[in-house]
């Protein structure tokens, strides 16, 4: 959301004590026309706001309470302040991810701990009404681990341009794609499998309508394609120039100006990859690797002709100015103290 003015404001995700980090709730920054950002101060108090998300037309804010097993919905109040709108709701351990609809019906959560999806119904002020658990995942793997059930890790959802919505199930390493029916919540339309072990994390729709998967586990990139209705897999490769290392995880995946590069963060290595969008589309070609600038990048993205990068671990977000007709970083033109920022 654009606060008046020169400056934009965002809000970010972060973890607090109980989530073994050191902010006091969701913060609050200013990014400036030059891609620095200043830290304004916690918006609001509150436990385990690792991920949020903005109403696409109301000054409502979306955050999970990811010790807490809740979703909460806060509003707007003075210069960059936040106040709670509603109770909070109750959703799955270990809540991680929040989506709202681009027309602001409902909300998404997904839940790593025990799997779940949930969709919250929203009122025309924003506030959360209804709450619908879909259908749990089952395993299209289960045939490889006889004995030895895996648990279903939701992870995050994905508004899709033609009205559904894509969900990535870390644990079972699928797509499950979902149609929005008011009144009963999700309802399957179906899904892809990827890879055994591969573990799907984040996701992002290309202008092409096909949509770039970073897994977690195996630090790959995939390309799914709609065809005829229905996803399928076309693409499969590395997610970085130079190979992941044993205790590496991939987080996050963004696209850049116009579509033309992704931007891929991974954990333990500390880095950040450019991939080329090639093929219209179907293809990711890494090209580029470069230090993230902090400990532990758990969330990035793209702003105009920056690109900001949240660590975990060393309390900062790292900026870098990218260049206009290749998408590569140059050198960090700016780094600021942000106490435990995930998104």
């Amino acid at each position: 959301m654009t606060s008046p003015g020169p400056h934009s404001l965002i809000w970010t995700g972060t973890y607090t004590p109980d989530g073994g980090g050191r902010a006091e709730g969701i913060g609050a920054l200013s990014a400036r026309p030059d891609g620095s950002l200043e830290w304004l101060g916690t918006a609001v108090r509150t436990d385990s706001p690792s991920f949020g998300a903005v109403h696409p037309t109301l000054p409502v804010v979306y955050a999970v309470a990811e010790q807490r097993k809740m979703v909460r919905a806060f509003r707007r109040t003075g210069d960059f302040g936040l106040e709670p709108l509603g109770d909070p709701q109750p959703s799955g351990e270990a809540t991680c991810h929040v989506a709202v609809d681009p027309q602001g019906r409902f909300l998404t959560a997904t839940c790593w701990g025990d799997g779940q999806v949930l969709l919250y119904e929203l009122d025309s002020d924003g506030g959360i009404t209804a709450r619908f658990p879909a259908l749990p995942s089952v395993d299209p793997h289960a045939s490889q681990t006889p004995g030895e059930p895996r648990q279903s890790r939701a992870h995050a959802s994905l508004m899709l341009t033609d009205g559904r919505i894509m969900t990535t199930d870390l644990g079972h390493d699928t797509l499950r794609i979902w149609n929005y029916v008011p009144g009963s919540g999700l309802v399957a339309d179906h899904e892809v499998a990827l890879p055994f072990g591969c573990g799907p994390r984040h996701l992002v729709q290309h202008a092409s309508g096909n949509v770039f998967v970073v897994s977690e586990y195996s630090v790959e990139v995939f390309v799914v394609r709609p065809e005829a209705g229905t996803f399928e897999l076309v693409f499969r490769g590395p997610a970085t120039s130079g190979g992941s290392q044993p205790d590496d995880s991939a987080a996050e995946i963004c696209l850049g100006h116009e579509g033309r590069n992704v931007y891929v963060g991974v954990r333990g290595s500390n880095l950040v990859s450019v991939l080329e969008v090639g093929a219209g589309g179907t293809e990711l070609v890494p090209v580029h690797d470069f230090p993230s600038g902090g400990n532990w990048p758990r969330h990035h993205l793209v702003r105009g002709r920056w690109l900001h990068v949240a660590h975990e671990r060393s309390d900062n977000i790292a900026t870098f100015e990218l260049d206009h007709a290749t998408g590569l970083p140059g050198t960090m033109i700016h780094n600021l103290e942000v106490p435990s920022p995930p998104p």
